[in-house]
């Protein structure tokens, strides 16, 4: 099995109007992500953003949950929150697992694939085989910017609402709990081959 882990990237990510913008860190996409991926065994969660003021937060907020009152009233988040690292960039967080050409990008957005789409029975056999390191890359605010998405080997498929009215906006927070479900429960189906079906 390959080592996974995942970026939570804040620049450059866009608005609603398609805008290159930079997003604040919120605490529930640090704890909830976080549970994720630790219920998940992700070897690694990296929160990227360029602003000195917005990491210092997230280290606060990761410290209260490891060695704070946090960490004395509710001791189960401890494990979780220790996982994270805060970084500036999407780039620090690839030069933490060894560098760009030790690491599979693998982006995340709703949006026409600039790379090739990878299904997520195809994408969890493919993370049962050895190979580089995987990094899924998700997006704040309205998504990846364009040139995040082009940097991209893999782009996961988009998970798609069953709904008539057409509604599928999810939080990253449940994006992320669903996308780390299909690729790494033990559950996660092997592609079929034709006619075995």
């Amino acid at each position: 099995m390959r080592r996974v882990a995942a970026v939570l990237v804040h620049h450059p990510v866009l608005d609603r109007q398609g805008n290159v913008v930079t997003t604040a860190i919120t605490n529930l996409d640090l704890h909830d992500i976080a549970r994720s991926a630790h219920t998940y065994g992700l070897g690694g969660l990296y929160v990227a953003h360029p602003v000195a003021a917005q990491r210092e937060l997230a280290l606060r907020i990761r410290e209260h949950w490891i060695s704070g009152s946090g960490a004395r009233r509710i001791p189960d988040r401890s494990p979780p929150m220790r996982a994270i690292e805060i970084v500036e960039s999407l780039d620090d967080a690839i030069a933490a697992l060894g560098g760009r050409a030790a690491v599979e990008l693998w982006t995340t957005s709703a949006r026409e694939a600039a790379a090739p789409m990878l299904d997520y029975p195809a994408a969890a056999e493919r993370l049962r085989r050895d190979g580089p390191a995987v990094l899924i890359v998700f997006g704040t605010g309205w998504g990846l910017a364009d040139e995040v998405l082009a940097q991209a080997d893999a782009q996961l498929g988009a998970i798609v609402s069953p709904r008539q009215d057409g509604y599928n906006h999810l939080s990253v927070r449940a994006a992320a709990a669903i996308m780390f479900d299909r690729l790494l429960s033990p559950g996660a189906k092997a592609p079929t081959a034709p006619g075995t079906a």
